[in-house]
């Protein structure tokens, strides 16, 4: 951390430590198999980009060491520099650097649950809040960036369901590998307000219940649903042109 509380400086000396993981990985591509080469990621690059992730993991910063492990990635499979790594981080089952970030500060937050207040503690109120843990009021964004501040954000946004699960790290990691695989790619963000796990959670709630809707006209109007399945067919169908001239 340089005098002005961010953390380039250390970013910049795990850059030079993962390109030497880099390296090591590129010369080991030609003679050892993927899962020595995936042995070879967590030693040299996965324990270095993970240490201290909790303070550093939502710096503007630490997109170099995103770009960092994306090549790594590549070079583990063998694609050019050009090639999508959405589908071989899910392949390899590898986290990534954010998911890395939102992994450990669940961690941190479940092994110290004691040092945390819950919101029954401070008021007696009957709220839909009343489980979470207390997010203490804050007006710095230093502060708001901090570990503690983002743990208490992230776990607060997980379902209920999760949370209950959320007993001990092996259930921790057992939990995020599983759900992980649900999770598509999405571009990296520097600042974590709501969680992932929490979209997929409420996406599948909310395809149940246009089920039940559809079923329900299906049953009472049939024409209805012919014309609404047209229609979202189209819309559909314009979304993927869009998202390809994107």
């Amino acid at each position: 951390m340089n005098n002005t509380l961010s953390w380039n400086n250390h970013i910049d000396l795990l850059v030079k430590k993962l390109s030497k993981a880099c390296y090591i990985i590129r010369n080991a591509k030609s003679y050892m198999s993927v899962p020595s080469l995936k042995m070879i990621y967590y030693a040299f690059f996965h324990s270095v980009m993970s240490y201290g992730i909790i303070f550093w993991g939502n710096s503007w910063h630490s997109s170099i060491i995103f770009r960092l492990q994306k090549k790594v990635i590549r070079i583990t499979e063998g694609c050019g520099n050009g090639a999508s790594c959405r589908s071989l981080f899910k392949k390899f089952q590898i986290l990534l650097l954010k998911s890395q970030y939102m992994l450990s500060l669940l961690t941190l937050v479940v092994q110290n649950k004691t040092l945390f207040l819950i919101n029954t503690e401070n008021y007696n109120l009957y709220t839909r809040q009343r489980n979470n843990l207390h997010l203490p009021q804050a007006n710095l964004t230093i502060y708001q960036k901090g570990a503690c501040y983002s743990g208490i954000q992230i776990f607060n946004n997980l379902p209920l369901e999760i949370k209950m699960l959320l007993v001990t790290r092996k259930n921790l990691k057992l939990l995020w590998k599983n759900v992980y695989t649900l999770i598509h790619f999405t571009p990296w963000k520097s600042t974590l307000v709501t969680c992932e796990l929490r979209m997929v959670f409420q996406n599948f709630n909310m395809v149940v219940y246009w089920f039940k809707i559809f079923w329900y006209a299906l049953d009472k109007h049939p024409w209805i649903v012919v014309l609404s399945s047209y229609i979202c067919t189209q819309w559909l169908y314009t979304l993927n042109w869009l998202h390809f001239l994107v």
